[in-house]
C-alpha cells in the first residue's frame, strides 16, 4: 500500500522528516535546493518521482518568505516530473497570523498563501494547529489541522499537577485550550487580551478564578515571548500558584528566550514544528515530537484510512501511556 509513497525532505524540517521516515518506513527521496547569489531559489529532484505520491515536509517558518518559495518550487517540479500526487505536510503554516483584514487596506495573506499552494499544484495539505481553524476553508484543495492536544495532555498528565487551570490567551483561543481542559478534567481562565500593535498586549483582566491554581497557559504560537510573560507575570500577581505554557509553534523570535528564562513560567512546552536551534535551547523549554502522529497520518492518507480513526488512536495512546 505504501510503495508509490515518497517523502520530499526540505530545508526547514529535516530532522522531523528523518523521524517520519524511519516510523513510516518510506525513503527520502534525494533532492537539492540551492540559493544563487542574488537570494533566487532553485530546486532539484534527484530521483524520478513519475507516478508516485509525494509528501513535501517544510514549516514556513524563518526565514518564511525563502521557504514558501521552496515549498512552491518543489510542487511545481513535482508536477512538472508527473507526480500522481502532491501533499504539502507544513507542521507550520506562516503567514496563518494574517487571516482577516484587522484594519483597512491590509491584505489576508493567509488566503493568498492558500492560493498560491494551491496554483502551484498541490493536492492536499496537513497542517498542524492552524492559528483560526477557518484557515482550512481557505484552501478549494483537502486541508487537515491536526491538534497537539493529546501531546500536552501525556506531558501534564504525567507531571501529576495538582489545582489545575487551562488558560487562554484571547477570547480567539477558547476552543484550544477547553479541548486540553477537557482532558485534564480542570477549570479555564479567559485572559481579556488587547493588542494595539503587533508583537505587542495589553491585559486587563481574567475571566475565571485562578488565585491558588497551577495555571497552563495554551496557545498556538509564541513569537517574541512578551505577551506570553506578560500573561504569566498577571497570573502570578493573581495569585496563581504556578505558570506553565504549553504552545504548539516556538517561533521565538528576538529576545523570546530571554524574556522566558527571566519569567516566572516554569516550563515552556513546544512542539517541533519548527526547529529549536542549539543557541535557543533553554532548561526552561521542554520540546515535543510531532514525528510519530505525523507518520500515523501520512501512512493514514495513503491507505485511505479515516483521519478521525488516527485522531482516536493517538488519543488513546496519551491517555494508556
Amino acid at each position: 500500500m505504501l510503495d508509490r509513497l515518497k517523502l520530499i525532505a526540505l530545508n526547514a524540517n529535516k530532522d522531523l522528516a528523518e523521524e517520519i521516515s524511519k516510523i513510516a518506513g518510506v525513503e527520502i527521496l534525494p533532492s537539492k535546493v540551492t540559493h544563487f547569489a542574488d537570494n533566487e531559489i532553485l530546486f532539484e529532484g534527484g530521483k524520478s518521482f513519475r507516478g508516485d505520491n509525494v509528501y513535501i515536509i517544510q514549516s514556513t517558518c524563518n526565514p518564511v518568505t525563502d521557504r514558501l518559495m521552496e515549498v512552491l518550487l518543489c510542487i511545481d517540479a513535482c508536477k512538472r516530473a508527473n507526480a500522481r500526487s502532491i501533499t504539502c505536510v507544513m507542521p507550520y503554516f506562516g503567514y496563518a497570523r494574517q487571516d482577516r483584514k484587522a484594519k483597512a487596506r491590509q491584505p489576508i495573506s493567509a488566503r493568498l498563501v492558500a492560493d498560491l499552494l494551491t496554483t502551484a499544484g498541490a493536492n492536499r495539505i496537513v497542517a498542524a494547529d492552524l492559528h483560526a481553524p477557518q484557515i482550512a476553508g481557505f484552501f478549494n484543495i483537502p486541508c487537515d489541522n491536526l491538534s497537539p492536544i493529546p501531546l500536552f495532555y501525556k506531558y501534564f498528565k504525567d507531571l501529576k499537577l495538582t489545582d489545575v487551570c487551562c488558560v487562554s490567551p484571547d477570547h480567539g483561543g477558547v476552543g484550544r485550550t477547553s479541548k486540553l481542559a477537557d482532558k485534564l478534567n480542570c477549570p479555564l481562565a479567559i485572559i481579556d487580551k488587547r493588542r494595539p500593535r503587533p508583537n505587542e498586549a495589553e491585559i486587563f483582566g481574567f475571566v475565571g478564578d485562578v488565585k491558588g491554581k497551577t495555571c497552563i497557559i495554551v496557545d498556538d504560537i509564541v513569537d517574541t515571548a512578551g505577551t506570553l510573560c506578560l500573561a504569566a507575570d498577571k497570573l502570578q500577581e493573581a495569585g496563581a500558584k504556578e505558570v506553565y505554557a504549553a504552545i504548539t509553534h516556538g517561533v521565538l523570535s528576538g529576545p523570546a528566550v530571554e524574556r522566558i528564562n527571566k519569567s516566572c513560567i516554569k516550563k515552556l512546552v513546544i512542539t517541533d514544528s519548527i526547529p529549536l536551534p542549539e543557541e535557543k535551547r533553554s532548561p526552561k523549554i521542554e520540546v515535543l515530537g510531532l514525528a510519530s502522529m505525523l507518520a500515523k497520518i501520512i501512512c493514514a492518507l495513503e491507505e485511505g484510512r479515516s483521519l478521525s480513526d488516527v485522531h482516536k488512536e493517538v488519543q488513546e495512546e496519551a491517555e494508556r501511556d
